[in-house]
C-alpha cells in the first residue's frame, strides 16, 4: 500500500470506528514475531544448522509468556472485527456462504504464495544440489511454523455467525459455557490421562475468545468501570492458581520437550490468560482511541494493518535467511547461549531479521491488497457444504504443513504433499484467484 492510498483510506475512517482494535492487531502481530526471533535458538555446527527455543534453555524465562504470548487477543479482536462483517454483511443481504468465502480467501490469498514458495523452494534447492536435504528439512520445520495459526482461525471464522446468534440471544452466560466446557475437558484430559479429548478445546477457547470480542464491541465489558480491572485481576490470579496447584505449564507456548502443553490444544491456563490480557487491555481503550484520533498515528496503524498477515507468514523465513547468511559463512560468532556476549548480540540479531524480513514482505505485501471478492456461491446447502469443505481443506493443510514441514527429497515427501495438496483444493474449491489484487491494481 503506497502512503498516498493509505493516507485515504485514513481519512475516509468514520469516527464511529474503534480504531483500538486496529491497534491491538498490529501489536499482537508484532509482539509474536518479536518473540519468534527471540526464541529462535540458531547456531551451525560441523556442517549443520541447530535450533533451540529459548524457553526451554532457560525455563525461568517462561513466565515472560503471560505477556507476551498474545494470540489469545488477536482471536478477541477477530470475534470483535468478524462480527461486524457479518452484520453488515447480513444488512446487505449477503449469504453466509458468500460472506464465508470472500473472509476465508482474503486470508488464504497471501498464504497461498507462502505455501507455493516453500514447497518449491526446497524441491528445487536439493534436485539441483544447492540445498542438502537435512538443512532443507531444519529450514522447512521452522520456516512452517506460522501456519498453525492460520489453521485454527480458519477453523473459528465459519463459527462466527451461529456464534453472533447465540450472543445475542444469551449474552456473556456463552462464556461461562464455553469456559466450563474447557474444565471439564481439561479433566478429562489431564486428570483422567485421555488426551485425544484435548482437541475439544481448540472450540471451546477459541470460541470464548472470540466471545469475547463480541462482548467487547457489543459494550458488555465496559460496565461498570471496574470490570476490565476485575477481568485483569480474575484471569490472573486464575492463571496462577492452574500453574501453582494443578500442575498446568508455566509456559504458554507449547514447547518441544513439555509433558503438557497449555496451546496445542489449548487449555483452561490459555483461557484465564485471555480473560487476564483483555481486561488489561480494556484499560487504555479510550486513552488509545484518542491518540489514534490523531492523524499520523492512525495513518501508521493503517499501514502497518496492510502488511500484517505478510509479516506474521514470512518472519521465521526472515530467521532462516539470517541463519544461511550469518552462521555458516562464519560472519557471526556463536557464544554460548545466555552469556552476556549472546544477550548484546539480541539487539543486531533482531534488526538483521528486520532487514530478511524486508524481501518478504516487499515481494508479498501486494497479496494482501483489497481485491473484488470471488464469484458469488449462492445461497443453498450445496453453496454453503461447498464453502465449508474448502475452508475445512484449507486448516487441515495448514495443521498438516505445522506439524510435518514442507516436502523435502530424501527426508519426507509424502505427507507434506498432502497438505500442499489440501491447501490448492481449497483454493479451487474457494476460488481464490491468486493475482486477483495485481489485476484490480492495474484496473485501478
Amino acid at each position: 500500500m503506497t502512503v498516498t492510498r493509505a493516507r485515504v483510506l485514513a481519512d475516509a475512517t468514520p469516527a464511529s470506528r474503534n480504531r483500538y482494535a486496529d491497534l491491538i492487531r498490529v501489536v499482537a502481530i508484532g509482539v509474536v514475531v518479536v518473540g519468534h526471533w527471540l526464541m529462535a535458538v540458531l547456531g551451525y555446527e560441523d556442517g549443520s544448522f541447530t535450533g533451540r527455543n529459548l524457553l526451554e534453555i532457560e525455563p525461568g524465562l517462561q513466565i515472560l509468556t503471560w505477556a507476551f504470548q498474545v494470540m489469545p487477543l488477536f482471536f478477541i479482536v477477530g470475534g470483535f472485527s468478524n462480527a461486524a462483517s457479518w452484520t453488515s454483511a447480513r444488512s446487505r443481504g449477503e449469504s453466509y456462504a458468500r460472506w464465508l468465502r470472500a473472509r476465508s480467501a482474503r486470508l488464504l490469498r497471501p498464504a497461498i504464495w507462502f505455501v507455493a514458495f516453500w514447497t518449491a523452494v526446497p524441491l528445487l534447492g536439493v534436485a539441483i544440489g544447492l540445498l542438502p536435504s537435512s538443512v532443507a528439512r531444519v529450514g522447512g520445520q521452522e520456516v512452517a511454523l506460522p501456519l498453525w495459526f492460520m489453521g485454527v482461525y480458519l477453523f473459528a471464522v465459519p463459527a462466527v455467525p451461529p456464534l453472533l446468534a447465540a450472543h445475542r440471544r444469551f449474552g456473556p452466560r456463552i462464556l461461562f459455557l464455553l469456559a466450563g466446557g474447557t474444565l471439564l475437558v481439561d479433566s478429562l484430559r489431564f486428570g483422567l490421562d485421555v488426551p485425544v479429548l484435548g482437541a475439544a478445546n481448540f472450540a471451546f477457547v477459541w470460541l470464548a475468545m472470540l466471545e469475547l470480542g463480541m462482548c467487547w464491541r457489543d459494550g458488555l465489558l465496559r460496565t461498570p468501570s471496574w470490570l476490565p480491572w476485575a477481568m485483569a485481576a480474575a484471569g490472573l490470579a486464575s492463571l496462577s492458581v492452574l500453574v501453582a496447584f494443578f500442575d498446568y505449564p508455566v509456559s504458554m507456548i507449547g514447547l518441544t520437550h513439555g509433558v503438557r502443553s497449555n496451546s496445542l490444544p489449548p487449555s483452561a491456563a490459555l483461557l484465564a490468560l485471555g480473560v487476564w490480557q483483555c481486561g488489561a487491555m480494556l484499560l487504555f481503550e479510550d486513552l488509545a482511541n484518542r491518540w489514534l484520533s490523531r492523524p499520523r498515528p492512525w495513518l501508521a496503524v493503517v499501514i502497518a494493518n496492510s502488511v500484517v498477515v505478510t509479516c506474521y507468514l514470512w518472519n521465521m523465513s526472515a530467521v532462516v535467511l539470517a541463519a544461511v547468511l550469518l552462521f555458516p559463512t562464519g560472519i557471526a560468532p556463536q557464544p554460548e547461549p545466555l552469556s552476556a556476549t549472546w544477550w548484546w548480540l539480541r539487539i543486531p540479531w533482531l534488526l538483521i531479521c528486520v532487514v530478511c524480513l524486508l524481501p518478504f514482505v516487499f515481494g508479498f505485501r501486494w497479496a494482501e491488497r483489497p481485491a473484488p471478492p470471488p464469484r458469488d456461491p449462492g445461497s443453498g446447502m450445496l453453496a454453503t457444504t461447498s464453502v465449508l469443505a474448502g475452508t475445512v481443506a484449507a486448516a487441515g493443510g495448514f495443521a498438516i504443513l505445522t506439524t510435518q514441514a514442507f516436502p523435502v527429497p530424501g527426508e519426507a515427501v509424502a505427507l507434506p504433499m498432502v497438505g500442499v495438496a489440501l491447501v490448492g483444493l481449497a483454493a479451487l474449491t474457494l476460488a481464490v484467484d491468486p493475482v486477483a489484487p495485481l489485476r484490480a491494481h492495474e484496473r485501478g
